[in-house]
């Protein structure tokens, strides 16, 4: 039953400006009507002319209660299922001020390192972290999941071996069965072929370039792979090892053992089940790699003044500078978990680490001990925290369903043997249960010498270090590690403090309403094997979803497996593929791709096995259609498919798009819509009436899922009807996949799904009108700024009316040759007016592309307006002569407080000029922490780990 409304409707709480505004911004941009204005702005052969059948809005307060009431439907049982997912306890300090806190998951990728400082420290504990474990002295700064770490290692050997074509990549039978999936989808159309086999008797030939182990294996046995490593090596190939991330406190880890990398889950640390995600993977590994390895790498490097301060190092390998070359196409992360993951390891520091792994094995040695003086039988005598109970079937099925009488899940496997995985959670008295039950209620008295029986031998035990910099040991106290994490929050700059206006970014909104069903335990607790009837709620919540998004897309069906935008433009093309082959067209691998698109797009062409042909683009920006024709026709034997942007990546509505999708189809090729721009389709056309027939959808952009500094991500596609049969499947959970479904593309069936509620709750709040108006404020948005900075700033590209879409191009390259002033010089002076930058010299080099979306208020957007004006005006002070062109404000930017405080003042402009360039900036400021910040130096000089303390206090590293 609906409550009294006597709450403001949602929609007036998401969208900025109010009627107000309205009329004035409206007015600014010379149109009478808001249905007047979008008409000029949108093409009318592309508005939808089907009404939407999306149910009324809700309150805040009643979507809540709708959703708990599915929630509800949910049995969290005490899952001891393993397979890589493990219970954990979050400690309550990083649940509240981290994964709770939007000063945190409201954070912006961190290209601007400047005002980014906290979030990189955390990575950069987070990578120490993972480094200290691996025992490898370099790691990324997360990957998607474990599966999908496994996939992009093997491509990195890939990519460094000179083996011949279809070489041969060897995966261990003891891998996780999720991953070798993921791994044998991405193989496919990389021209890899898959051994899956006994790493005991596997043969090593010329062919084999690399190798995948899982340590511990999948049913829990604790293998010494130092014979297998140096097998390897002997032939040229190289060793990646799956590791659980906790059993490396006590066990060997894989670089003392002779592995070339490991990849892994740190969801155990303290990150919750989620029913398979978001969770925060890891790939560690050589000095040899460190130039190829995919994901980012936060780096220690050096600020204008000589101080340390981090980024994102050597970021020339990301697929948006390689493009087609790319041998990833990695772009969301998993930050804000590995935030948390890194917090975990501040919070326990290495004593808890271990203390937690060693009670996790103790108690799997009394759980095995018990097992045995039952007379039943253990399949290994090694174990960290799993146990296989080789079983009859009928006995192995009353087992199960006894367990299940207690509401306990665990693994069984084909051979009707079973398993056992313990964790965090796992206390004297659950083994005591779980051994009543298999005694069918008998008591199984356990002995001090139960706990000493599964001890790990000496030659796979850990005896190196881990977590030894302070970092680690310095925030026992709450208080201690509250400051520390409020310490580091204050570093970067969130939507809390002002907008964030990227172009193709989107970073609008992410309520709290929305936000509150990630951590209910029915949602937070659900390990994603569970039984089905089990997770009822979570599959109705996500056929809801999926019924939603179909209304607003028009395409016939939707998978969120894809748990990244660009995971999502990867899973379309390889349905499209999958699609040709079962038309019997397997030579169909030519996708064509305009010169505007994302960095992502042809890397993930190469991905799944393409050919990129590249599509010019006309001075107006839109695609030339003609050599769209031209190279259609000239490839229409082989034509598979074309990606496109909608409104393209220079911010316009082409009026030429169904003709473009027209053009595609008659050569027998398909469309791939990248739906990076969405935001500015909802409610007023559908990807699949304009002619795409897949788009992926970024509902961490378009539908309110935060991009947590980076990440979680959440990228499913949506397909129409004769490509519904090819959407992914999986190996262990049944998602309704057809017979000709593609391979799996993530570890988990649906992805990330835990961060699910977020898109259901915004679409349940706006409803139909919502959505509508949500979507034609961001272009009105859009071209109010537009309107406001067009004297100042020449804008690049207009559509047919004059109008632009929902970001705009702004131009800086006059002012580089009249003021010696670069796209960075006004990307960091920004940041002494509080704030972000747009996205910087993409598509289009030495330009601005913002967005500011439906979110922000006018008062706000004036603000940035004003800023950017600003700015200019202080470029005209270059120009004429009043400031030099190698030290001005811009050029010094951003200006610290202890540049503000130091004594000598060397610039030729006032201190007052330097930190107080507006009025708003007075009341309110946010001060970088570090100045400007020496890119190079960090490159050339690769420290990807917490420095010790004495490099801080060592000259060399302040002077650079």
């Amino acid at each position: 039953m609906k409550t009294e409304q006597n709450e403001l409707p949602f929609q007036q709480r998401h969208i900025g400006p109010h009627d107000a505004d309205l009329r004035a911004m409206l007015a600014a941009v010379g149109s009478d009507s808001m249905e007047t204005f979008i008409k000029r702005v949108i093409p009318e052969q592309i508005r939808t002319s089907e009404p939407y059948r999306l149910a009324p809005p809700l309150s805040e307060r009643d979507a809540l209660a709708e959703l708990r009431s599915l929630a509800d439907q949910n049995r969290v049982a005490r899952s001891l299922i393993g397979m890589g997912y493990s219970d954990t306890i979050t400690p309550a300090v990083i649940q509240r001020n981290i994964l709770e806190n939007p000063g945190w998951y409201t954070q912006y990728t961190p290209y601007q390192a400047e005002i980014a400082q906290g979030r990189l420290e955390a990575l950069l504990n987070f990578q120490t972290m993972v480094i200290d474990l691996t025992g490898f002295p370099i790691a990324n700064a997360s990957l998607l999941d474990e599966g999908t770490a496994a996939a992009e290692a093997m491509g990195m050997f890939f990519g460094s071996h000179s083996r011949p074509e279809n070489g041969v990549f060897f995966v261990s039978a003891d891998c996780h069965p999720q991953t070798i999936a993921v791994v044998s989808t991405r193989a496919r159309h990389l021209g890899i072929r898959i051994r899956v086999g006994d790493h005991n008797t596997f043969q090593f030939d010329n062919k084999v370039f690399g190798a995948l182990l899982q340590y511990p294996a999948t049913d829990g046995l604790v293998c010494d792979y130092r014979d297998f490593c140096t097998r390897a090596h002997a032939s040229g190939a190289r060793v990646v090892v799956a590791a659980d991330l906790l059993s490396l406190a006590l066990l060997v880890p894989p670089a003392e053992f002779g592995a070339d990398a490991a990849v892994g889950n740190s969801q155990r640390f303290g990150v919750p089940l989620g029913f398979g995600g978001p969770h925060a993977a890891f790939l560690a590994t050589t000095e040899a790699f460190k130039r190829i390895m995919p994901g980012r790498i936060i780096g220690v490097s050096v600020d204008s003044r000589g101080e340390p301060a981090l980024r994102m190092a050597l970021q020339t390998r990301e697929q948006h500078i390689r493009r087609e070359k790319a041998t990833s196409n990695i772009c969301t992360a998993q930050v804000l978990l590995a935030i948390m993951a890194g917090f975990y390891a501040v919070y326990h520091g290495p004593d808890g680490i271990r203390r937690i792994a060693e009670r996790i094995h103790a108690h799997t040695a009394l759980l095995a001990a018990g097992i045995r003086k039952l007379g039943l039988k253990i399949r290994h005598e090694l174990f960290f925290d799993t146990i296989r109970i080789d079983l009859d079937k009928s006995v192995s099925d009353a087992a199960v369903a006894a367990f299940a009488a207690k509401n306990i899940n665990v693994r069984v496997f084909s051979d009707s043997s079973i398993g056992i995985s313990l964790d965090e959670l796992t206390t004297g008295d659950e083994v005591d249960s779980l051994l009543a039950v298999l005694a069918g209620g008998r008591s199984t008295p356990r002995t001090p010498a139960d706990a000493a029986a599964g001890r790990i031998p000496a030659s796979l035990a850990r005896t190196s270090p881990y977590l030894t910099h302070p970092v680690f040991s310095s925030h026992r106290s709450e208080t201690e590690l509250l400051r520390y994490i409020h310490t580091l929050q204050e570093k970067d700059l969130s939507l809390t403090f002002s907008m964030i206006p990227l172009g193709s970014c989107t970073m609008k909104l992410n309520a709290t309403s929305e936000l509150l069903p990630v951590t209910w335990r029915e949602f937070a607790q659900m390990h994603p094997f569970a039984p089905a009837d089990q997770t009822a709620g979570y599959r109705t919540m996500i056929s809801q979803l999926e019924e939603m998004l179909k209304d607003l897309t028009g395409f016939s069906a939707i998978s969120f497996q894809p748990n990244s935008g660009a995971q999502g433009e990867y899973t379309g093309l390889l349905v499209i593929r999958a699609y040709h082959e079962k038309q019997g067209q397997n030579h169909r691998n030519i996708c064509l791709i305009p010169s505007s698109a994302h960095g992502t797009n042809p890397a993930s062409a190469v991905m799944a096995g393409m050919e990129v042909v590249v599509v010019r683009s006309l001075q107006d920006g839109s695609i030339d259609v003609a050599d769209l024709k031209e190279k259609a026709a000239a490839h229409r034997d082989r034509l598979a498919a074309l990606m496109v942007t909608y409104p393209s990546t220079h911010g316009v509505f082409e009026e030429t798009i169904r003709e473009i999708c027209r053009v595609i189809h008659e050569h027998g090729g398909l469309v791939y819509m990248d739906g990076a721009n969405l935001n500015a389709q909802v409610g007023l056309c559908r990807p699949a009436e304009i002619g795409a027939d897949v788009c992926h959808l970024n509902l961490h952009k378009t539908f309110c899922i935060p991009h947590g500094g980076g990440g979680p991500g959440m990228g499913p596609i949506g397909v129409v009807e004769r490509l519904k049969p090819f959407l992914p499947g999986h190996p262990v959970v049944s998602s309704g996949a057809g017979q000709d479904a593609i391979g799996p593309v993530a570890s988990a069936p649906w992805g990330s799904p835990s961060i699910l509620p977020i898109s259901w709750m915004y679409i349940r709040m706006m409803g139909t009108a919502g959505l509508t108006e949500a979507t034609r404020m961001a272009i009105l948005n859009a071209n109010y700024m537009a309107a406001r900075l067009e004297p100042f700033f020449p804008i690049v590209y207009k559509g047919a009316n004059g109008r632009v879409a929902h970001e705009f191009i702004i131009d800086l390259r006059p002012v580089k040759e009249s003021a010696g002033i670069e796209v960075e010089d006004v990307a960091k002076r920004l940041m002494d007016y509080g704030f972000h930058a747009p996205t910087t010299s993409f598509p289009v080099p030495g330009t601005l592309m913002i967005e500011p979306t439906e979110s922000e208020s006018r008062a706000e957007l004036d603000r940035y307006c004003e800023a950017l004006i600003s700015i200019r005006r202080e470029i005209e002070e270059i120009e004429q002569g009043k400031y030099p062109k190698d030290n001005n404000v811009l050029k010094n930017a951003p200006h610290t407080a202890d540049m503000i405080a130091a004594g000598e003042w060397k610039y030729p402009y006032s201190r007052e000029k330097a930190v107080y360039p507006a009025p708003w900036v007075r009341s309110r400021k946010f001060w970088p922490p570090v100045g400007r910040i020496n890119s190079a130096y960090g490159d050339k000089n690769l420290v990807c780990s917490c420095p010790p303390v004495t490099a801080y206090e060592d000259e060399t590293v302040r002077q650079g």
